[in-house]
Parts: structure tokens; C-alpha cells; sequence
């Protein structure tokens, strides 16, 4: 490429928004606040399934939707006036693989919830899908978005499962995010419903590009703002923080050891967290408290926590939980 020519690409690429790095920077602080909640569980300062339940749900919700929509925001401002494959490639690649390697981690250290496609394996997927909609005309973005957004509402208000299938379960197919009940995992992002603010992103910044917002949200400034300098080294960030936060709560617990949690609390937080998953919070509320006292009848949950029973081959559990599952309906 000749001098003149790299000097027209450069003028016609979109001025960098220091609004956008201060927004990736809050999210990124939102984030490392709602992971120590969950270390917090973890050293068991607080009870089992409170980082997975009630408002604490909500906001990783907002942090993940947020995280999605500037990921799709950047790819199309990076992406024009074209993609610069180089770049593409080198940050795709820096995703790909700190994905692999906190799948490698939690393999080893938590084997029954290891992350096998947590967020970071979600934005490589839809960073590969979206880089083909920015090279082809806004309506089909827009067509996915809406299509999305759609989906989304009949699978939370409209026909339950209507969208959902058991041949999704198993982890190879879970990530595309139409599984009745996945695998359990630490981190669980998948491509439905999570595509959705990441479309959202891409057709708002394609949008904002054609009718020069872009352009007055560069006028804002706030780039030179430490929260703004943090959201330019997001990965970074992404991958220290965690071991950082856990050490800290672990040193904490070395002064002031956790409180011993109480059985029944630990059962309803855990049994609630995983129910959620699939059901309503008041159905499962229902059904919880219904195998609790059941458990509790037949001297079930001491053994049951302690992890004596085999929750999946146990036909007393698998009879109490049918029953009331029956009785929650």
C-alpha cells in the first residue's frame, strides 16, 4: 500500500471513542466485583448459590450483556473502512487461546463445573460471526438482531422449551445455547440468548457510523480517564484479576475464618441456583422447599451434603425429587 493510501485509510477510520474504553473499563471493575462474591461463596463467607440467585443474578446479567454489546460496537468501528486481517487475526487469537487455557485451568482445578465455553470462548465464536456481517449489507445485522430479540422472548415468556431440546445437552452441542438442562459450568455463555447484545452492538455502531454519532461520541472525550486506560487492556485485566481476588479471600479466611454455614440455608441457596437454570424462581422455590422437607423426613440431607449419596443412581432422592417436581407444577 503507498503512502497516500495509507494516509485515506487512516482519515476514514472512526476516531477512537474514549467513551466506549470508559464504559469497557466500568464493566470490567462491575465484573472483578461480582467475581469476589463469588469467591466469597467459594471460601464460604457466603452461602452456597448467592453469587447464582436474586439481584446478584441480575447484575452479572448486566455485566455479560454489557461486555457483548462493546464487543460488537468495537468489531464493526475496527472493521471499518475494512478489516485489517492482521489485527483481526492477532486479537482473535489472543481470545482463542486465554479461552483454551481457562478451560485447561478449571479442568484441573474444579473438574465437575470446569468453564468449557464460558464468556471469552463466546466472544471468539461471535467475533468469527460477526466479522462476516460487517462485510455484508446493515439490513441482514438488523434481520439477526430482531430475530434474536424475538427468540429471546418466546423463550422466557412464550411456550416453555418451545426452542429447547435434551439433544443439546451434552457439552459439544451446549454452547450453542438451546439445551433443556447443560452441563454445569462456572462460567456459561453460549451463543443463544448471548448472541443478542452482540448484535444489538454491531448493527447500533454500523448505524452510528452512517450518520456520524460516532463522531459525536468521540467529542466527549473521557479517553484520558483511569477507567477508560483499564478498558484498553480488558484481556489483561480479565485474566489476572480472578487469581488475584481468590487469594485475597483465601489470606482473608486464614485471619478470620468463615462462619460454619447452616445445612438448610446451604441447601435451598444451592438447590434454588441450580433450578433456575431451567424454571421459574417461584416454581423452584416451591420444589425446594418441598425435597428439603422430605430429605430431612428420611435423614437424607446429612449424607446428601456430605456427599455419601449418589444424587443420580439414588432412588429415594430420584423418587422425592419426581414427587416434588409433580407437586410444583
Amino acid at each position: 500500500m503507498t503512502l497516500p493510501a495509507i494516509e485515506a485509510d487512516a482519515a476514514a477510520r472512526p476516531p477512537r471513542i474514549g467513551l466506549l474504553d470508559t464504559a469497557r473499563g466500568a464493566a470490567l471493575i462491575a465484573m472483578a466485583t461480582y467475581h469476589f462474591s463469588w469467591d466469597m461463596e467459594f471460601m464460604g463467607y457466603l452461602a452456597p448459590g448467592t453469587a447464582e440467585t436474586g439481584w446478584l443474578k441480575i447484575y452479572a446479567r448486566a455485566i455479560a450483556t454489557t461486555f457483548l454489546f462493546i464487543v460488537g460496537i468495537s468489531l464493526a468501528l475496527s472493521s471499518t473502512p475494512e478489516v485489517r486481517w492482521p489485527s483481526f487475526w492477532k486479537r482473535f487469537g489472543m481470545i482463542a487461546a486465554a479461552a483454551v487455557l481457562i478451560s485447561i485451568a478449571t479442568r484441573i482445578a474444579m473438574p465437575n463445573e470446569w468453564i468449557y465455553f464460558g464468556i471469552l470462548h463466546c466472544i471468539a465464536v461471535l467475533t468469527l460471526i460477526g466479522v462476516v456481517f460487517v462485510r455484508l449489507p446493515l439490513a441482514f445485522a438488523l434481520i439477526v438482531t430482531v430475530a434474536l430479540v424475538a427468540a429471546w422472548i418466546t423463550d422466557n415468556f412464550g411456550t416453555p422449551g418451545l426452542l429447547r431440546s435434551s439433544f443439546f445437552d451434552p457439552r459439544y452441542l451446549a454452547w450453542i445455547g438451546l439445551a433443556e438442562m447443560p452441563e454445569r459450568s462456572n462460567d456459561y455463555v453460549p451463543l443463544f440468548p448471548w448472541a443478542t447484545p452482540f448484535f444489538a452492538g454491531l448493527s447500533f455502531a454500523s448505524i452510528a457510523l452512517r450518520t456520524g454519532i460516532v463522531h459525536r461520541l468521540a467529542a466527549i472525550g473521557t479517553g484520558s480517564w483511569w477507567t477508560a486506560k483499564l478498558g484498553r487492556h480488558s484481556l489483561a485485566f480479565y485474566l489476572i484479576h480472578q487469581p488475584v481476588l481468590i487469594a485475597l479471600a483465601y489470606g482473608l479466611s486464614l485471619v478470620v475464618p468463615p462462619p460454619k454455614p447452616d445445612p438448610v440455608e446451604t441447601y435451598l441457596k444451592q438447590c434454588n441456583a441450580a433450578c433456575v437454570m431451567q424454571q421459574g424462581e417461584a416454581l423452584c422455590r416451591s420444589f425446594c422447599q418441598c425435597t428439603l422437607q422430605k430429605l430431612q423426613t428420611q435423614s437424607l440431607l446429612t449424607p446428601l451434603q456430605a456427599g455419601t449419596i449418589d444424587i443420580e443412581n439414588d432412588e429415594r432422592v430420584q423418587t422425592i425429587a419426581a414427587e416434588c417436581s409433580a407437586e410444583a407444577q
